[in-house]
């Protein structure tokens, strides 16, 4: 069933009775920003719909959370088609907005056989959210895409200077500018999703989906790939348990990537580029205020690794 992007009539038809038999609440989005719902209807089945509402609001942080909301449309509707099995996203139906509402419909991945959410992801789940990204990558490598962000992901030192400026004095405050500078200067650039903590995957038997593209825009990889290893792996593993995770989604790449994309010299500035990316997350934390360091040895040691070799 196809909502077309018409208006808010038209969409309005589908969504009131008696086309819906009923609705539930998924989840409320970020600091009130709407709400995440499933709605069954009679002659189609189940469908997502998110109703994004607009609070009065100013500063960079809304100015930020209104342009990702608009990048998130921009990517169902132009790009999301172009991913296949191998890196699922749902199905886009249709968006219709009104003054400072919106509506986006979205095929509802617990009914297409992705039921589950994985907080304590097992190596085979880790696993299948870097091949995700590995094609997903290899899909977009050297897109460019004026709808999306002009560099991807939510946590890049252009957006965050409050959190810079929140950061303890020292080196990686003062590096923090390079490496930026080193993340959007990689010769090899793809769309990246932005986002991809291990909450943002939704898996099914021996298959994964991707949902929540309001970061999605041009970077390197390694931004996503730092940020899902982040948020799955204990710290005190991530010396042990990393490098075949990075050989997982380097293979996975290989294969994916258009035979005229030269793979030897991608992975090797890639895989340079990993602590790098893992040090930018880290400064961004502790910029948030979410992290003591004494709690955080892997990153400690990393983020001494990379301030050493600029």
């Amino acid at each position: 069933m196809i909502f077309p992007p018409t208006g808010r009539a038209a969409l309005k038809a589908h969504i009131t009775t008696p086309h819906v038999i009923a609705t539930e609440r998924i989840q409320p989005l970020w600091k009130g920003y709407g709400n995440l719902w499933r709605v069954s209807l009679a002659d189609s089945g189940p469908v997502v719909m998110k109703h994004i509402r607009l609070p009065a609001g100013a500063g960079a942080s809304h100015t930020r959370k209104v342009r990702s909301y608009q990048v998130e449309m921009g990517w169902y509707q132009h790009w999301s088609q172009k991913c296949g099995d191998l890196c699922r996203v749902p199905t886009y139906y249709g968006h219709t907005s009104q003054d400072e509402e919106h509506w986006l419909l979205l095929e509802d991945l617990d009914s297409a056989g992705f039921p589950l959410r994985q907080r304590q992801p097992s190596p085979q789940d880790i696993h299948l959210c870097l091949q995700w990204l590995a094609h997903f990558h290899a899909t977009f490598m050297g897109v460019m895409a004026p709808e999306l962000w002009p560099i991807g992901t939510y946590w890049h030192l252009a957006t965050r200077e409050e959190e810079w400026l929140h950061m303890p004095s020292g080196p990686l405050k003062q590096a923090a500018a390079e490496l930026d500078q080193r993340l959007n200067q990689a010769c090899f650039q793809t769309l990246v999703h932005g986002d991809a903590k291990l909450a943002n995957f939704c898996f099914g038997p021996h298959q994964v989906a991707a949902v929540d593209f309001q970061y999605v825009g041009q970077g390197c990889g390694m931004r996503d790939v730092a940020y899902l290893l982040n948020s799955c792996v204990p710290e005190t593993a991530c010396a042990e348990q990393i490098p075949s995770y990075l050989d997982v989604y380097f293979v996975t790449l290989r294969q994916a990537l258009a035979p005229h994309w030269d793979s030897r010299a991608l992975e090797a500035e890639w895989r340079a580029l990993f602590p790098v990316a893992w040090a930018d997350f880290y400064r961004f934390e502790l910029g948030w205020g979410h992290c003591d360091r004494r709690n955080y040895p892997y990153s400690e040691a990393v983020t001494r690794q990379v301030l050493a070799s600029l």
